[in-house]
C-alpha cells in the first residue's frame, strides 16, 4: 500500500485503520482508532496536514488535502461518500458528505450535518449542526431528526466493522 514520508511529514497510522492497498497516504497525515480508507483514496499531507478522528470512513476515490501549513480536520464516526473532495476543511463528528461533494477551503461542517450528494460548500461556509444542505452552492434543506441518526450510526458501524473484516477476509482473486 503506497505510504509516503515526504520531506521529513510523516504519515501516523493507527494499528486498528484498514487503508485498501490502493489508497494513497503522503506526509503529515494522522489516521485514528476504526479508520476504514477504500479504494483509490487519496490523502496528502504533503504541505499541510491531515487529521482523520477514530470510527470515520474514507471511502472509493476521496481526495483529501490541505492548503500550506494548513490543516484539513475530518471528526470522529465522520462518513466521506465517495468520490467527494474535502480540502482546507473542518467537518466534524457524525457528519455526512455526501458522493461527489466538494467540501472547499476554511470550510465548517457541524456536528451531524449532512452534504447531500454532487453538492459544492464554498469558500468559508459554514454548514450548521443538524442541517442537510444540498446544491451547487449548497444551502439548506432541512434538518436531521433521530430516525436519520439512527440509520447513520448503523451505517458508520458498518464500515467500522470493514476494517476487521477486511484485514482477515478479503482475498485476491487469482
Amino acid at each position: 500500500m503506497p505510504i509516503f514520508e515526504f520531506e521529513g511529514r510523516v504519515p501516523k497510522l493507527s494499528e486498528s485503520c484498514y487503508i485498501f492497498e490502493n489508497a494513497t497516504i503522503i506526509g503529515r497525515v494522522t489516521i485514528g482508532e476504526n479508520v476504514w480508507v477504500g479504494p483509490g483514496a487519496v490523502i496528502r499531507g504533503d504541505y499541510g496536514e491531515i487529521i482523520i478522528g477514530n470510527g470515520t470512513a474514507v471511502e472509493d476515490n476521496c481526495v483529501i488535502h490541505a492548503r500550506p501549513g494548513e490543516r484539513t480536520i475530518i471528526g470522529e464516526n465522520v462518513t466521506l461518500g465517495h468520490s467527494c473532495v474535502i480540502h482546507t476543511a473542518q467537518i466534524s463528528d457524525y457528519a455526512v458528505i455526501g458522493m461527489k461533494s466538494v467540501v472547499t477551503d476554511f470550510t465548517k461542517v457541524g456536528k451531524w450535518a449532512v452534504v447531500a450528494e454532487g453538492s459544492v460548500v464554498k469558500k468559508g461556509q459554514t454548514v450548521n449542526e443538524d442541517t442537510i444542505v444540498g446544491g451547487v452552492p449548497a444551502k439548506e434543506i432541512t434538518r436531521v431528526n433521530d430516525d436519520f441518526k439512527s440509520q447513520w450510526t448503523d451505517y458508520k458501524k458498518n464500515y467500522q466493522s470493514f476494517c476487521v473484516r477486511y484485514k482477515n477476509n478479503l482475498k485476491e482473486k487469482k
